[in-house]
């Protein structure tokens, strides 16, 4: 696979759609819209489970013949709230308008039935400290193992503080080899505060026949659909990054690269 780096096609609108055929794999989909007061997004997805996470700003929504009213209370991702979350079942329709200027994540991955549309935050999320040291990181838990809430996505928010590491000792998720390893693919979408600054993320395997090193900028997506996919914030900015995993079964276990095996404590 090329093309790991994916820039927002602009500032307003749809600015991300990856779809499993556009990335190369089967499971995840990943949509960012980014809208003014006003604007609207809206979808539909036969087969598919969605979960619409409010990224920053407010919007009205409604899902499945259900009106939710407005979403969403932070304004800038980095106020570190917990975010406003919606599970969409497969085959319902969605949308969301905007009341303030609002970024709108649309994660989705296959699902055979789905369950009943829900709130999925803020309640129920907290924000969890993982990690010491400059490997020190703060995490959302909106949709993971721990929170039987999907069929298939597994959904998390990820604050890096400036100088740190995160997704860190490297690690991997690409074999289906239950329960020692699973196989996810997953989709970074990186936000950095400030909001001129860079990150770092290398996506590589073990023997190296995928091995790629990227400067990411703010609104840019990764792709990792296998190999060890460790992050890193230059002093000074603050990396953050809405994670969503898919693949045939919904347990995250991951195998560390044999060389940082000293850091498995």
């Amino acid at each position: 696979m090329t093309g790991l780096l994916r820039k927002p096609s602009g500032t307003a609108g749809q600015v991300h759609a990856v779809t499993p055929e556009r990335a190369g794999w089967s499971y995840v989909g990943f949509d960012l819209w980014r809208l003014a007061p006003g604007e609207s997004a809206e979808g539909r997805l036969d087969g598919r489970e969605v979960i619409l996470v409010l990224v920053e700003g407010r919007a009205t929504v409604s899902a499945d013949g259900q009106e939710f009213g407005e979403m969403g209370d932070r304004l800038d991702v980095f106020e570190r709230r917990p975010p406003h979350c919606l599970y969409v079942p497969p085959g319902a329709a969605w949308q969301a308008s905007a009341t303030t200027p609002c970024t709108l994540a649309v994660c989705s991955a296959p699902s055979p039935s789905g369950r009943p549309v829900q709130r999925l935050g803020p309640d129920g999320i907290v924000l969890e400290d993982r990690g010491e040291g400059t490997n020190l990181r703060h995490i959302h838990n909106i949709a993971m193992e721990g929170r039987d809430v999907a069929d298939s996505l597994l959904v998390t928010e990820v604050y890096t503080p400036g100088g740190h590491w995160s997704s860190y000792p490297p690690h991997r998720h690409d074999a289906d080899d239950f329960p020692r390893i699973t196989y996810l693919e997953e989709t970074y979408y990186h936000r950095l505060n400030p909001a001129q600054g860079f990150g770092i993320q290398r996506v590589f395997t073990d023997d190296l026949s995928l091995d790629e090193t990227m400067a990411v900028a703010d609104h840019d997506l990764v792709l990792v659909p296998r190999g060890h996919h460790p992050c890193a914030a230059p002093h000074g900015i603050e990396m953050y990054y809405l994670n969503v995993m898919a693949g045939p079964r919904r347990n995250w276990r991951f195998a560390l690269h044999p060389d940082f095996d000293f850091l498995a404590g």
